[in-house]
């Protein structure tokens, strides 16, 4: 059994309430934190948990928190970024549902290491259930003493907000998000100046994810040292993985940073195997926004080696062979999925998100979906696929934010990886739209678990 350090007690009745949460070791890290450690040293005990930003990007968070300006007189703000709409994405969600003050226990210690006195966390507008239990259970933290004037006694003030956004994909990007909890319109700002010197209001602020917030809690009970013992190399600690997709198992994971990609997908720890007695066809590992990779390349790295679930592992060999682990949010395709239809749902979401303030963005996602709904409809040439490659090439690093990037990295990754199956749509018109192209094309495809040994 792998260790578990966010949802060990994730099943425990009552969790989601103070009294429960307190009684499983809620809020030491709090006590620890505002009575034993001073603000830098809780920065530089995440700086030695090699903790990565859960959110997409993997920045190290320590390090994120090191760069804070702190001009005297200004203040300083921490930001949680609770605006999951990554695609296959719904691990902090399930956090903040069932366990929340595993979240404001972290933004009570990471506020007071960053000098905050206000902080906030934004959540997609349709997450009104977890708002609601988010305010419910800041309002338990309150009266406890754990927010409010003079929090323990420790002279330390803090308030903590919830606010919920307008429902924009492009507000999880943290300009955005900072531009729209100022009331504005989510588009993403130009960087420098970055977030740390001029955030929320032009203050000094920090924006992570709402797991890497709730990650600080076991940093601080247990220590950097011994957080950073979990996983492998530069990746530390433990992950939360969305499972989706034709699995036998989907739902929300916990795992030692490390753990082979085959033993995720088929353990029966984790995802159990295929639905239905399926093949694995291909995984999109950390959400919409990574590159797909078949089968034989997920489970094995271009040196042929056992790839695991690690950033660096899951990267290896770039994007001709590699793709991310992005925010965990893990799909699974069996035998008989369609990868065209597939890149072209893809590619419908993000046109629609753009926020349109760079062309190459605004025009480039729409010219994708327009192709890909070609091919998808039986209308498509051998050139649209050749067309398709070019524009993503146009959007890819031609962007102020990596929506554009998130946009035309599935797009590149499919054709690459699956270019038969587009030109299939191609040759077989009529069948586009009825049949899939099935799996037997595509090499090594791993036996079914119950064909393996056991």
């Amino acid at each position: 059994m792998g260790r578990k350090l966010l949802l060990e007690h994730i099943n425990v009745p009552g969790i989601n309430t103070l009294e429960v949460y307190r009684q499983k070791g809620g809020y030491r890290s709090v006590e620890k934190a505002l009575k034993q450690m001073t603000p830098e040293e809780i920065v530089e005990e995440v700086k030695k948990s090699g903790l990565r930003g859960r959110g997409g990007a993997g920045f190290p968070t320590g390090m994120k928190w090191g760069f804070l300006a702190k001009p005297e007189g200004v203040a300083r703000y921490l930001v949680c970024n609770g605006d999951e709409s990554e695609p296959g994405t719904f691990k902090d969600r399930y956090l903040m549902t069932y366990i929340p003050h595993a979240l404001i226990e972290g933004m009570i210690v990471g506020s007071f290491a960053l000098g905050a006195h206000v902080s906030y966390i934004y959540l997609r507008g349709e997450m009104m259930p977890q708002i609601r239990i988010l305010e419910k259970a800041i309002a338990e933290a309150k009266a406890a003493g754990f927010l409010g004037k003079n929090i323990l006694g420790t002279g330390y003030d803090l308030e903590l907000y919830v606010q919920p956004g307008g429902g924009a994909y492009i507000c999880g990007e943290e300009t955005a998000l900072l531009e729209s909890l100022e009331g504005k319109r989510g588009n993403p700002r130009i960087k420098p100046p970055f977030p740390a010197i001029a955030g929320l209001y032009g203050c000094p602020t920090v924006v992570n994810n709402v797991e890497s917030i709730a990650a600080v809690v076991p940093i601080i009970n247990d220590g950097g040292e011994e957080y950073a013992k979990i996983g492998v190399g530069r990746s530390t600690g433990t992950k939360l993985i969305s499972a989706g997709g034709n699995l036998k198992k989907p739902g929300v994971y916990e795992i030692e940073l490390g753990l082979t990609c085959e033993e995720f997908v088929y353990s029966d720890e984790y995802c159990g195997g295929i639905a239905n007695g399926k093949t694995l066809k291909a995984v999109v590992a950390g959400g919409s926004s990574v590159p797909i990779l078949p089968n034989n390349l997920f489970f094995k790295t271009a040196n042929g080696e056992a790839r695991l679930m690690s950033y660096e592992s899951l990267s290896d060999g770039g994007f001709a062979t590699g793709t991310m682990l992005g925010s965990g949010g893990f799909i699974a395709y069996d035998e008989d999925q369609c990868i065209v239809r597939n890149t072209w749902n893809f590619t419908r979401f993000y046109h629609h998100e753009s926020c349109g303030q760079c062309s190459p963005c605004r025009e480039g996602t729409g010219w994708m979906e327009k192709v890909l709904h070609r091919l998808e409809h039986g209308h498509g040439k051998m050139s649209d696929i050749d067309l398709l490659v070019d524009v993503s090439k146009k959007i890819e690093g031609n962007t102020i934010c990596p929506l554009g990037d998130a946009a035309a990295w599935p797009v590149a990754s499919a054709i690459r990886h699956f270019r038969d199956e587009f030109e299939w749509h191609v040759t077989h018109p009529s069948e586009a739209t009825t049949r899939n192209f099935g799996l037997a094309h595509y090499a090594d495809p791993l036996p079914k678990k119950e064909e393996t040994a056991a």
